[in-house]
C-alpha cells in the first residue's frame, strides 16, 4: 500500500493560466493536486483539453507553474530553483512526446539525437564511451546498434517512438512522464510499446505519469488514476477503484465510451452522457469517499452520486 512507499512527486494546488487577452484568461490546470509513489505508475486521463499534457508540461518545467507547488525526489521544483536543482530534475526527470516524427530533430541520426542528453550534461569521458551508451540504450529499447547511424525518417511510427524512450532513458532517469506516448501510433504498435513501458519499470525501477485519453490501456498500466476535465482533478483513485467503483458523473461517461471486443457486447453497450450544465466544480472540494478514493464535489452532488 503507498503508506509504505517513499512519494517521490507531491504536486499541491498546481495552476497553469494563460492569458488569451487583455480580459480572458484560459485555467488550463486548476488547482490539480496529487502524490505519486516510487515504483508505481499514475495514470492522468481525460478528453482532449482537459489539462493533462498541460499538467506534465508544468511539472517537468516546459511551462513555469502560474502557481503551486511541486516536490520532487524531496526538493521543490516550482519557483526559483538554483542551477543544482535544475540539473538534478533534467537529468532525473524525462519526457516522451506524443508525435514522434515532431519530437525527433530530422537533420540529426539517431546517434546524436539519443546522446544529446549525454552531451548536455557531460555524462561520458570520450567518444567511445558516447557511442557504447547509445547503443546499449538502443538494444534495450528493441533496436540494433545499425540503427544509430539512420534518421528519423527511416523508421516506422513504432520505432521512432521506441527512439524517444531511448532518448528520455539514457541519461537514467528515476521519472518519467509519458504524454500520450502511444495515441499517434498503430493498435497493435501501441500494446508493444506499452508492454516494453512495463518491462523497462521493473528493470530500471522507473516511476511513470502516463497521460492518455484510451481507458483501457491506462487500466492496464496504471497502478492510481486521475481523472481531469476542464483544468480539474475530478476524481483520483487506484486502477481499481476507479474501474469497479467510479464516482462521478464524467468518469462514468468516460468508462461508458470504451469500445468492447465482445461485438454482440458491444452492439448493447450503452454511452451514459455527461451533462456540466448543472455542476459548478468551483463550489466543489476533493472528498474522500473511501481510502485513498477522492472525487471532486460538494456533499449533496456526492450524495446523489453515489445513491
Amino acid at each position: 500500500m503507498s503508506f509504505n512507499k517513499e512519494a517521490i512527486l507531491d504536486v499541491k494546488n498546481l495552476k497553469q493560466h494563460f492569458r488569451l487577452d487583455r480580459k480572458n484568461v484560459l485555467k488550463a490546470v486548476d488547482d490539480v493536486s496529487f502524490t505519486v509513489y516510487k515504483g508505481e505508475t499514475f495514470g492522468l486521463v481525460g478528453e482532449s483539453g482537459s489539462g493533462k499534457s498541460t499538467t506534465g508540461r508544468s511539472i517537468i518545467r516546459l511551462y513555469d507553474p502560474t502557481a503551486g507547488e511541486v516536490t520532487f525526489c524531496g526538493e521543490k521544483i516550482s519557483g526559483n530553483i538554483g542551477k543544482s536543482t535544475e540539473k538534478m530534475l533534467r537529468t532525473k526527470m524525462q519526457m516522451i512526446f506524443q508525435d514522434p516524427m515532431a519530437s525527433l530533430n530530422p537533420r540529426k541520426t539517431v546517434l546524436d539525437i539519443i546522446a544529446q542528453g549525454l552531451d548536455i550534461h557531460d555524462l561520458y569521458r570520450t567518444k567511445e564511451e558516447r557511442r557504447e551508451k547509445v547503443y546499449e540504450i538502443l538494444e534495450t529499447v528493441g533496436l540494433s546498434r545499425e540503427h544509430a547511424h539512420r534518421y528519423p525518417h527511416e523508421f516506422s511510427g513504432g520505432q521512432r517512438q521506441r527512439i524517444g524512450i531511448a532518448r528520455a532513458l539514457v541519461v537514467n532517469p528515476d521519472f518519467v512522464i509519458a504524454d500520450e506516448a502511444i495515441s499517434a501510433l498503430d493498435v497493435s504498435i501501441q500494446a508493444q510499446v506499452v508492454n516494453l513501458l512495463k518491462k523497462l519499470q521493473k528493470e530500471r525501477n522507473l516511476t511513470y505519469i502516463f497521460i492518455a485519453h484510451d481507458l483501457s490501456m491506462v487500466k492496464y498500466i496504471s497502478d492510481k488514476i486521475g481523472v481531469m476535465h476542464l483544468g480539474k482533478m475530478v476524481e483520483l483513485g487506484t486502477a481499481e477503484a476507479i474501474y469497479n467503483n467510479a464516482v462521478h458523473p464524467y468518469t462514468k461517461s468516460l468508462l461508458s465510451a470504451i469500445p468492447h471486443p465482445n461485438p454482440i457486447l458491444e452492439k448493447a453497450r450503452k454511452r451514459t452522457h455527461y451533462d456540466k450544465s448543472n455542476i459548478d466544480y468551483n463550489k466543489g472540494e476533493l472528498i474522500e469517499i473511501e481510502k485513498e478514493h477522492f472525487v471532486l464535489g460538494t456533499r449533496e452532488e456526492m450524495k446523489q452520486w453515489t445513491a
